[in-house]
């Protein structure tokens, strides 16, 4: 295996499946059989999921809701995503743990790194939620930040696309895909990876970035086992 410890970052929006909102069973159910198979090669995952599919700060704000409120609730979606990943993971086998940011004893451990670090070297997905507890924040920000501090090798960023373009390739069928990248370059052609205050900490950390398609079952593992797929930011 190329890596031990990885981080994935995974949206709110890739539970929807081909729905318009809210969770799509059979997208979860692929995503834990994807998960399962890479903890079963002795790779051990740490997960931070978005809560797009569920509610937006930033729309709220939009729309005249407090931005502060928003996020807050926006918390609690992705607190959400994570109980419904860590049941979809657990009825196929695997050994997880939720924390969150945000204390909700009844349903999750707080965030605690050290819990955290044990749980992972024991074998078990920790599923990060409630972003990093601070409103403004993205959850690209909290991936990184939970990426530092659990001393994962890499970042993963599933998405529904297959890498990083110069354009929008769902928008322009001539986009240009990049193998790799460096985290300069993506500054300098303005491409949009992640939100500039996760890619500036993930950049200052040396931590490599890799975008690919997770909708596409076995690309996990072919990313893992080092398979050149997606896109690599680095250095």
């Amino acid at each position: 295996m190329k890596y031990k410890r990885i981080l994935l970052k995974l949206s709110g929006e890739a539970l929807m499946g081909n729905r318009q909102y809210g969770i799509d069973p059979e997208r979860l159910a692929e995503y834990a059989q994807d998960i399962k198979a890479v903890t079963e090669k002795g790779i051990e995952v740490a997960i931070v999921i978005g809560g797009g599919n569920i509610f937006r700060g930033v729309a709220g704000a939009v729309n005249g809701m407090d931005r502060v409120q928003g996020d807050h609730m926006g918390m609690l979606a992705t607190v959400i995503n994570g109980l419904a990943l860590q049941n979809a993971l657990e009825d196929a086998g695997v050994k997880t743990r939720l924390q969150t940011a945000i204390k909700i004893n009844e349903v999750a451990e707080p965030f605690i790194r050290r819990k955290a670090m044990s749980h992972l070297k024991k074998g078990r997905v920790v599923i990060f939620g409630g972003g990093t507890g601070n409103p403004y924040f993205t959850t690209d920000s909290a991936a990184v930040l939970r990426a530092i501090e659990v001393e994962a090798d890499v970042i993963l960023k599933g998405t529904r696309v297959d890498g990083i373009y110069n354009t929008d390739p769902e928008k322009d069928t001539s986009a240009i895909k990049f193998d790799h990248i460096t985290f300069e370059d993506v500054l300098r052609k303005g491409l949009k990876v992640m939100d500039t205050t996760a890619f500036t900490l993930s950049q200052e950390n040396k931590l490599p970035i890799i975008v690919f398609d997770m909708n596409t079952r076995g690309n996990l593992m072919k990313v893992v086992t080092g398979e050149k797929i997606g896109t690599e930011v680095n250095i």
